[in-house]
């Protein structure tokens, strides 16, 4: 488990329990550094003082605000962390919500809240196991890094998750992103439907949800440590060329995820009730006629077993007398 990144309380009504802030996720992308090409010598970036004119180490590097061009006043990280505010120590809890009502657009980076100490074990399982049991989610204010965030605290298996927010302001408006009016029809919809239905998985788990780029970029790594030349990108793949209307579009992908799933590489056939002008569903033939149908086919089908029947018994009769002939010398 990586250290703590920051420590506090979580507090709610009149319970405080103390918590460590851990990272709950990690970055496994491939890191570059920057290189000069001609002579592969290592590119940094140095920090210096505008009016001593030389580098600075870190330990003389502290945080300014700027007022004007020619005053600038200085706050200190001792002085942000004894902000005058109920968050600056505490992960304050001020609503219960049900997770729904929480658009993700406003969830951020995950950190597990870790109980500190043995005092903190029992008020922290009574509030996982309240959020469990009343299957709600709880929205808290904290103040990280200088400002005042929102956050959501939800349960995941045996910890307590707290995923930073945005708050309302931050979001931008996507009504101006909109498409406008579109026309679809019902059974455009309902092929799209089924093909969220072919689609659906469990879980997020299998081929399909391995990071393939890193993978590759290893490769390419490898080669070239080796002194081999990179792998090739494959070629693509050769479409027909044909542009697919929506509905053709729509079953021909129905029918790929059911193939990649391994329920047979035919696609279903969806028979569409053909429609009239005004829309509604062509009357079926009269249960008479359909009768009759059915009765005229199986008359037809009678009188042809007949005739097979007869035409092989008489090719066997014929084949008997010539048996039965004597050879000529």
């Amino acid at each position: 488990m990586p250290r703590s990144i920051w420590s506090g309380a979580i507090s709610f009504g009149l319970v405080t329990i103390p918590i460590n802030v851990v990272p709950a996720t990690e970055d496994h992308s491939v890191r570059f550094h920057q290189y000069h090409l001609r002579d592969m010598g290592r590119v940094r970036v140095r920090k210096y003082c505008e009016i001593e004119d030389r580098e600075v180490p870190q330990e003389e590097i502290g945080k300014g605000y700027e007022i004007s061009r020619d005053q600038v006043v200085a706050v200190l990280d001792e002085e942000l962390r004894e902000l005058p505010l109920p968050t600056a120590r505490a992960i304050e809890i001020v609503a219960f919500v049900p997770a729904e009502s929480i658009d993700p657009i406003r969830v951020g980076e995950g950190y597990y809240l870790q109980a500190s100490g043995t005092v903190a074990a029992k008020p922290y399982a009574l509030l996982r196991k309240a959020l469990e049991r009343a299957s709600r989610v709880a929205v808290a204010k904290f103040a990280w890094h200088g400002r005042e965030r929102l956050g959501l605290l939800r349960v995941r298996e045996e910890a307590i998750v707290l995923h930073a927010m945005r708050w309302p302001d931050e979001i931008r408006d996507a009504g101006a992103l909109s498409p406008g009016e579109v026309r679809l029809s019902d059974d455009e919809i309902a092929e799209a439907e089924h093909l969220i239905e072919r689609m659906t998985r469990e879980g997020l788990e299998g081929p399909d949800f391995v990071d393939h780029y890193t993978e590759a970029l290893e490769q390419v790594i490898e080669a070239k440590r080796e002194g081999h030349a990179p792998p090739e990108a494959p070629e693509p793949e050769a479409g027909a060329g044909a542009v697919l209307d929506l509905m053709t579009a729509l079953r021909e992908s129905v029918a790929q995820a059911k193939a990649s799933r391994g329920e047979g590489a035919e696609a279903e056939v969806h028979e569409l009730p053909a429609k009239t002008a005004a829309g509604k569903t062509a009357k079926k033939a009269p249960a008479g006629k359909a009768a009759a149908g059915k009765t005229t086919a199986g008359k037809t089908a009678k009188k042809a077993t007949k005739k097979t029947t007869k035409k092989a018994a008489a090719e066997k009769t014929a084949a008997k007398k010539t048996a039965r002939r004597p050879r000529s010398a």
